[in-house]
């Protein structure tokens, strides 16, 4: 019997902090380590994600050929049900909506309509409407047909409505920081906003890990935001903070991940950061829901 999918999101209300990278190599990380693993893009044009697993011009060129619906916005649509009944069923929709990826992780890229589908879920009086469409198409798309064990989403950088719409689905939220002044701001706010949610819409949302991304050795701001997020997050803290490495900027430029280098072909300070990401992935998966 296949275990209900696991499920996360990946936020913080800045950018530039490593979500889409971290989101990536996180994905990558758990199908080594055997699990089948789904990606949803959700932060809009940028389609940072098929970016990095080197499938950008093929999704592009389905956008231009009209040949990208449905796609990870019709998802929200109100009638999608019926648009899954009409492709066929769950296993059809899907199918419809999946590109694979050359390391093994299958992935829902962005598309241009999210923009729109932004302001259109805006217009729900209903709240819990508003923000339950990913969750209804993550229980009765995707969960039905046992393809998955984790599902993780790239959420925008801001509080919008596709943001709120993938922490309901999720409930559990990753989140990679800076070490900076600003960052460890940003995350106690959003820990905080993880509160209010709980409290005002009946959602068990919690802030399940926090990556600190980017670490430069031998800094001592580094070092000290570090010692900083231990003493105030505790065990929320992913077990390894992932070291600044240029290997990881060229890898995603040039269309895959870390996990996608031979190990003779990886620098120090690439190896050490594909390490954490496997650890941290490791860790991840224990503690999601």
């Amino acid at each position: 019997m296949h275990m209900p999918t696991k499920r996360c999101s990946t936020y913080l209300a800045k950018g530039g902090t490593g979500k889409s990278t971290s989101t990536a190599h996180i994905g990558a990380a758990l199908v080594e380590q055997d699990h089948d693993v789904l990606l949803l893009d959700l932060a809009g044009k940028q389609d940072d994600l098929a970016t990095i697993f080197g499938i950008h011009d093929s999704v592009q060129a389905d956008v231009a050929n009209d040949d990208a619906y449905p796609n990870i916005a019709t998802t929200m649509e109100e009638d999608w049900s019926q648009l899954v009944d009409i492709l066929g069923g769950p296993e059809a929709a899907l199918d419809e909506l999946v590109y694979e990826t050359s390391e093994g992780v299958d992935l829902i890229p962005a598309h241009e309509s999210l923009d729109t589908m932004d302001a259109d879920l805006g217009n729900v009086d209903n709240a819990q409407e508003r923000y339950s469409r990913l969750r209804r198409f993550l229980d009765k798309t995707v969960e039905p047909t046992d393809r998955y064990d984790v599902v993780l989403l790239d959420l925008p950088g801001a509080p919008n409505n596709l943001t709120y719409n993938g922490i309901w689905a999720t409930r559990d939220v990753l989140t990679p920081v800076l070490p900076g002044e600003l960052e460890v701001k940003q995350a106690r706010g959003l820990r905080d906003d993880l509160v209010m949610i709980r409290e005002e819409y009946d959602i068990d949302a919690r802030l399940a890990m926090l990556i600190l991304n980017q670490y430069q050795r031998g800094r001592n701001l580094s070092k000290r935001k570090h010692q900083e997020l231990e003493e105030e997050f505790g065990d929320l803290l992913a077990p390894e903070w992932v070291v600044s490495s240029e290997q990881v900027a060229q890898a995603t430029e040039e269309g895959h991940t870390l996990f996608a280098i031979d190990e003779d072909e990886l620098t120090s300070t690439g190896a050490d950061a594909k390490a954490a990401f496997s650890e941290n992935a490791e860790a991840l998966y224990e503690r999601l829901r």
